[in-house]
């Protein structure tokens, strides 16, 4: 596929059925998502783009060969206590394992991050956490301007007796840079 015919908008209620089929199949894949297959439930996909919705963003990639499908997602919504009104947190991406590698995940974030400064004024700040052995995803972070603002050390258990960091990054949008 040219990724350059993707189609990437925002998204609508209309899309749970299909983003939750699509984060069914990125979470069999270990590490890409932090939740597991069984624990990707339609409640799960609803709660995170109900909220997305009400209050931060969430864009899809759409096939441009079967304009029906979605084939990446991206969201990421503001958190309860109003002292972080200002932050959109809990971003999560999920491109189908087939699409990976295309630099869909990068059209979705400039798509996500243009959004925010051009039309969300109230929002200073952006965040993240990359597992730590994903190297190719926090280079990517890193390429869009995200900074590394330390370790949560054995956040994540792989489930074989063995334990990473979580990797806190924030991006700033250049309004406040």
């Amino acid at each position: 596929m040219n990724v350059t015919q993707s189609i990437i908008r925002k998204a609508t209620p209309e899309d749970a059925s299909q983003i939750f089929e699509l984060y069914k199949t990125v979470s069999k894949n270990i590490g890409g998502l932090a939740r597991t297959e069984n624990e990707i439930t339609r409640a799960y996909v609803e709660n995170f783009s109900n909220k997305s919705f009400e209050n931060g963003l969430q864009f899809v990639v759409i096939d441009p060969l079967n304009e029906q499908e979605i084939i990446a997602e991206i969201h990421c919504y503001q958190l309860e206590p109003g002292v972080f009104k200002h932050i959109l947190s809990e971003l999560t991406v999920a491109v189908h394992p087939e699409y990976q590698g295309k630099g869909l995940g990068k059209q979705l974030f400039q798509a996500l991050l243009g959004d925010v400064q051009l039309n969300r004024p109230d929002i200073l700040r952006v965040e993240l956490i990359a597992r730590e052995s994903n190297i190719k995803a926090i280079q990517l972070y890193e390429n869009l301007g995200f900074k590394i603002e330390g370790r949560f050390e054995n956040r994540i258990n792989n489930g074989n007796n063995s334990f990473e960091a979580d990797i806190p990054m924030a991006w700033f949008p250049s309004k406040i840079r």
